[in-house]
């Protein structure tokens, strides 16, 4: 069986913490042939250490896109070039596989799916916390109906000090936005992917700039102080979706928040036969999931052995990303679709972009 010949787009901290570990781990399903960054140095540096013996650098995606030796691209840039990439990966019969989010809004969003359905090949997003062993756990229980009809969620991304403090995650001109669109984004895939639920019918939301602008806010970072004369997006936002069947969805992000608990990636959900709860994050030293019902004429919590550890800072791809990878080459290999599909992660732009619009104009918005 020959392996898909992967090509990289963006060598800086995603590809490294994530992409690159992941790959490797699933060597016997490819190799990666082609690497481009606007900064050469990285790139070459990344060809060194996890490419083919032949292996490609390029400064420009679009002469790797040009590489007819690519199949697979994995788009690890800032969040307003996706769309842009994305396009032309599927216009240069590429499958892509995008970092998360989709893209900063709506309008971009659609245009990637638009040119997914006309290439035909293949397309998913990175929200490898689905793979997590309680996610997974969690929506099994809620395809069966364990929990009966829910119709309320929480999806949980504050971090009482997290701002990142490397790369562009600072830079609303090149992220368009802030923990929303960075962590929020997480919490809420998850939180819609459980409830088995993406009909959405309108959002409300709030954003905050508060914290990022003051000096004596940045001690206790967990990345070390950050500037606050270049910090240009929210440090908050808070968001309220109603679902078309009545369902309501309440969504917290936040890098900076005076608050005691820090759960990240983690949700909520109420259904009338049960109620269940993902705790994620640093106030967390493992993953857990916790379902409570009425059982005996008492209340009941039932949990699972605690497993998992959190995000990818440690560089080594983490279990649920090489997961996450495996299934999306596998899904490649055998034209089978991804988990992640393509009209799921649309949804979760959707509604991260009407909060930033009804934060905005200061209105509902429908959908």
């Amino acid at each position: 069986m020959s392996k898909a010949k992967v090509g990289i787009i963006g060598c800086g901290g995603i590809a490294n913490q994530k992409h690159f570990p992941a790959l490797k781990n699933n060597a016997d399903l490819n190799e990666i042939v082609a690497f481009c960054d606007i900064i050469e140095e990285r790139a070459v540096k990344a060809a060194e250490e996890f490419g083919a013996a032949d292996a490609k650098v390029y400064t420009d995606y679009k002469e790797l896109l040009a590489d007819q030796n690519v199949e697979i691209v994995h788009i690890c840039t800032p969040n307003v070039s996706h769309s842009e990439i994305a396009v032309a990966a599927f216009a240069a019969k590429k499958h892509v596989y995008c970092e998360k989010p989709m893209s900063h809004s709506t309008k971009e969003a659609e245009k990637m799916v638009e040119a997914w359905k006309e290439s035909g090949m293949q397309f998913t997003v990175g929200y490898q916390n689905r793979f997590r062993p309680e996610v997974q756990n969690l929506h099994v229980a809620c395809e069966k109906g364990e929990l009966g009809d829910i119709y309320y969620g929480k999806a949980h991304a504050v971090r009482r000090r997290g701002v990142p403090t490397w790369g562009v995650f600072m830079d609303k001109e090149a992220q368009g936005g802030g923990p929303l669109i960075d962590i929020g984004t997480h919490a809420l895939d998850i939180t819609l992917w459980c409830m088995g639920n993406y009909e959405i019918d309108s959002v409300t939301g709030s954003v905050f700039y508060k914290l990022g602008g003051l000096k004596q806010a940045t001690e206790g970072n967990l990345f070390g102080p950050w500037d606050p004369e270049t910090y240009e997006v929210e440090d908050s936002a808070m968001g309220f979706v109603k679902m078309k069947n009545g369902a309501t969805i309440s969504l917290e992000a936040s890098w900076a928040l005076n608050i005691l608990e820090s759960r990240e990636a983690s949700t909520t959900l109420c259904g009338t036969e049960a109620g269940a709860e993902i705790h994620s994050g640093m106030s967390y030293s493992k993953n857990e999931l916790i379902y409570n019902r009425g059982r005996n004429n008492q209340l009941m919590e039932e949990t699972l052995s605690p497993v998992g550890g959190v995000a990818y800072f440690g560089g080594g791809g983490g279990e649920e990303g090489s997961i996450d990878c495996r299934q999306w080459l596998l899904a490649v290999q055998n034209n089978t679709e991804p988990l992640v599909k393509p009209e799921e992660a649309l949804a979760v732009t959707k509604v991260l972009d009407a909060i930033y619009q009804s934060a905005k104009e200061n209105k509902e918005i429908k959908f």
